[in-house]
C-alpha cells in the first residue's frame, strides 16, 4: 500500500508525458509557422514598405518603414514551396526531449516554481529548437540536425549562446501562473455544476467531466497566451542568429520603436489555433492512457 501513491504519481507523469509527446508531434507545423511569424527576418523581408511621415518635431520628413506581416497561410505556402513539407517539423526532436519535464499538472505556486526550474534547465534545448525552426533551406538541401545545430551554436557563441532568451522565458512564467489560476477556478466551478453520480448517468457524467476539463484547459491557456504572448516574440528575437537584440528590455523597446506594438502579437493566431487542438490531443491521450493502465491494474 505504501507504494501506491508513488505508482499513481508515475502513472500520471507517464500519461502526461505521452500526451505531451503526441500533442507536440501533431502541432509541430503550427509551432514552426508561429516561430517564423515572430522572427524579425520575416518582418524585414519582402514585406516591408517605406512611407514618408511628415510633421516630425524637427520639421523634416522622416522615412519610416511599415511592416506588413504575412498571414499564417502565406507563410505555410512559402515553406511548402521553398523548403518542402519536412521543414514543418523542424525542431521536433528537441521539442520531444523537453516536453516530458513540463507535462505534470500542478497548482499555481508549484507551477511557477516548476516553470522556473524547467526554463533554466531546458533553455539550451529550446534555443536549439528555435534555431532549427528559423533555419531556411532550399528544397532538397540537407538542413542541420539537432546535434549539428548545437555544435554550431557552441562554436559561434559559446556556452552563453545556449541561454539566449532565458530572461524572456522567466517573464513567460506569468503565462503559466495565469493559466493555472484560471484553470483551477474553472475546474472548481465545473465540480459545483457536475451531475450527481447514479447508475443511469455514470457514462454521461464522465463524458461531461472530460469535455468540461478540455474546455477549461483550452480557455485558460487561450486567455494566458493572449495576455503574456509578447514575451514569446521577444524570446524568439533574442534567439536569432547574428541578432541586434541583446536584452529583454532593449529588445522590447527596439521592436516597439521600429515595428510598432502590434509586432508583439505576430504569430498569435497560429499560437491560438495550435493550443486548441494541442490541449485536446494532450488531455485525450492522457485520459486514455490513465484509463487503460488503471483498468489493466485492476
Amino acid at each position: 500500500m505504501a507504494g501506491a501513491p508513488q505508482e499513481n504519481t508515475l502513472l500520471h507523469l507517464f500519461a502526461g508525458g505521452c500526451g505531451g509527446t503526441v500533442g507536440a508531434i501533431f502541432t509541430c507545423p503550427l509551432e514552426v509557422i508561429k516561430t517564423r511569424l515572430q522572427s524579425s527576418k520575416l518582418a524585414f523581408r519582402a514585406v516591408y514598405y517605406p512611407h514618408v511621415q511628415l510633421g516630425t518635431i524637427s520639421g523634416e520628413g522622416m522615412v519610416r518603414p511599415t511592416s506588413v506581416s504575412p498571414g499564417l497561410f502565406r507563410v505555410l505556402k512559402s515553406i511548402l514551396e521553398k523548403e518542402g513539407p519536412r521543414s514543418l517539423f523542424r525542431g521536433l526532436g528537441p521539442n520531444l526531449v523537453g516536453v516530458a519535464p513540463s507535462s505534470n499538472i500542478v497548482h499555481v505556486c508549484s507551477a511557477g516554481s516548476a516553470a522556473f526550474i524547467t526554463n533554466s534547465l531546458m533553455n539550451p534545448i529550446w534555443m536549439v529548437k528555435t534555431r532549427m525552426q528559423l533555419e531556411r533551406k532550399v528544397r532538397g538541401s540537407k538542413p542541420m540536425n539537432a546535434l549539428q545545430c548545437a555544435r554550431y551554436v557552441y562554436q559561434t557563441e559559446g556556452i552563453r549562446g545556449f541561454y539566449r532568451g532565458l530572461t524572456a522565458s522567466y517573464a513567460g512564467i506569468s503565462e503559466t501562473i495565469i493559466c493555472f489560476a484560471i484553470y483551477e477556478s474553472l475546474k472548481k466551478h465545473l465540480k459545483e455544476v457536475q451531475l450527481p453520480p447514479s447508475p443511469t448517468n455514470g457514462t454521461e457524467r464522465n463524458s461531461t467531466n472530460f469535455f468540461g476539463l478540455m474546455f477549461a484547459a483550452a480557455v485558460s491557456k487561450g486567455c494566458a497566451s493572449c495576455i503574456a504572448y509578447p514575451h514569446e516574440v521577444i524570446r524568439t528575437r533574442l534567439r536569432e542568429e547574428g541578432t541586434k537584440y541583446k536584452t529583454l528590455i532593449q529588445t522590447a523597446r527596439l521592436v516597439a520603436r521600429e515595428e510598432g506594438y502590434l509586432a508583439f502579437y505576430r504569430g498569435l493566431f497560429a499560437q491560438l489555433i495550435r493550443q486548441i487542438p494541442n490541449t485536446a490531443i494532450v488531455l485525450s491521450t492522457y485520459e486514455l492512457i490513465v484509463y487503460l493502465l488503471e483498468d489493466h491494474a485492476k
